[in-house]
């Protein structure tokens, strides 16, 4: 069979990739080794992980502790088939639209194991004696990343686990070790946190996530603590074993997770959440010329080609920023780039924001303190509290926070920070904003709906222009 375009990997990468060929005319193929599509993202990743954390929210009443008092909740008992029942709803639903999608651009989907013969030939491996080799003229890899594992490390997938495992978690555990404060690592230590499970974060960086704005990464410290999580940072892991241990109703089996300082820590359980790696072993990329990182990431070109010329690869398996969102419009340029499409802008994904579901959400666009610090470049800033804002007191979030970074001169948005309820939502003002130069003023002059949480976008822009005349 020959194909314009083999596209490995069903993710939103490889589906915008797919799709945006199919519209140029062109003849597309999608390989997906699992028997779902979606990839990481729809199956064990984004999708999933941020409606575990709807369940969660919506179950421990955790969003209307403001109002009702930190022992309200909405069901006493929660067992982890309450929290999954609606993520398997809603990945459902998921793959049904990307099936549906595929289907009505009339590309081909292929259930199999893909691996590379040379830049033009895919052997396809679905599971018979029978081989199966496909041509195409051109590929995008979009095979995305596995949790990394430690090989020191026995995983059982209950005790000591990675993130893919947490959906099949059999009961949720009493008390839970995060090894790694990255984003999935804190996120998931904040989730369970909500559920009243005691939660240990252990990284060896001092701060937390510590790419967010300072002041940002502090007020999610500060009530991540204030929701019993202990922070062990600055510490780093010696070592990871299941022990058993003496309890109140006999032996009971726990982790054990030495540190190099000496500490000992133990937990019902242990999430090991130390970054990913790309999902590239099975492809055989040394026979079509493609080129690896020392992380298993491929390395590519300004249009997102790699070292084969004919081949080019798209979404988490090149790294920064893996987002699902930049990878959506990664997939498109390169699809668009390879039958002879020029963008203005090649390799430019532009503005974009960060949306981090820890409890409570953080998004952010554009420049840090400390990144304007370094550069040396002026800045003032404005700030508005969840709690200051009618709609903030109407939920019950008492600790949201917007923040506004610009320029004192020439009063253009240079940075927004928000942590609270909606800060994804609420980022992609600000995004507007600063994708058309938009100055302070603007957002200090504009009439925002009441009560709501956009107010606090004139809120903190007066607070802004305050600043600079007081």
């Amino acid at each position: 069979m020959k194909y314009d375009l083999v596209v490995i990997g069903s993710g939103p990468s490889g589906q915008r990739s797919a799709i945006q060929a199919a519209k140029l005319g062109k003849h597309v193929a999608v390989i997906e080794k699992r028997r779902v599509v979606g990839g990481v993202c729809v199956n064990t990743g984004t999708i999933p992980s941020k409606t575990f954390r709807e369940s969660v929210l919506h179950l421990s009443g955790f969003r209307e502790r403001g109002i009702y008092g930190n022992s309200y909740t909405v069901r006493n008992d929660i067992k982890i088939e309450d929290l999954l029942f609606r993520v398997e709803h809603v990945v459902r639903g998921e793959i049904d639209v990307i099936r549906n999608q595929l289907a009505r651009n009339k590309v081909q989907l292929i259930e199999a194991t893909a691996s590379f013969i040379d830049a033009n030939h895919i052997r396809l491996d679905d599971g018979s004696e029978e081989e199966h080799i496909i041509q195409t003229d051109k590929v995008v890899i979009a095979c995305g990343t596995n949790a990394a594992r430690d090989p020191h490390i026995t995983f059982d997938g209950q005790r000591i686990m990675v993130s893919d495992d947490i959906l099949q978690l059999r009961s949720i555990p009493r008390s839970l070790i995060v090894i790694g404060a990255g984003v999935i690592g804190v996120e998931y230590a904040t989730m369970f946190a909500a559920l009243g499970v005691r939660v240990t974060i252990i990284d060896k960086r001092p701060t937390l996530l510590p790419f967010l704005d300072h002041e940002i990464s502090a007020a999610l410290t500060y009530i991540a603590q204030q929701n019993r999580v202990t922070m062990r940072l600055g510490e780093e892991v010696a070592g990871v074993q299941l022990v058993e241990n003496e309890g109140p109703n006999g032996q009971r089996t726990q982790v054990e997770v030495q540190l190099r300082s000496g500490k000992i820590v133990h937990a019902e359980a242990a999430l090991y959440a130390i970054g990913r790696t790309g999902a590239t072993a099975e492809l055989a990329l040394e026979k079509a010329g493609v080129k690896l990182d020392e992380r298993g990431k491929i390395v590519i070109n300004q249009h997102y080609q790699t070292s084969a010329s004919n081949i080019y690869a798209v979404g988490d398996v090149i790294g920064f920023p893996s987002l699902a969102s930049t990878s959506m419009e990664q997939g498109r340029a390169a699809a668009r780039h390879a039958f002879g499409v020029r963008e203005e802008h090649e390799h430019e994904i532009g503005l974009f924001p960060y949306g981090i579901y820890t409890v409570p959400e953080i998004s952010a666009i554009g420049k840090n303190e400390d990144e304007l610090t370094a550069a040396g470049t002026p800045y003032e800033i404005g700030k508005a509290n969840y709690r200051e804002i009618a709609r903030g007191q109407i939920i019950g979030d008492m600790t949201g926070l917007l923040k506004l970074i610009f320029c004192p001169t020439t009063r253009k948005l240079l940075g927004v920070h928000i942590l609270g309820e909606g800060a994804s939502e609420l980022i992609h003002i600000g995004q507007a904003v600063m994708a058309h130069e938009g100055t302070i003023d603007y957002l200090a002059d504009a009439v925002f709906n009441y009560p709501t949480l956009a107010e606090c976008y004139k809120t903190a822009a007066l607070d802004g222009i305050n600043r600079l005349t007081n």
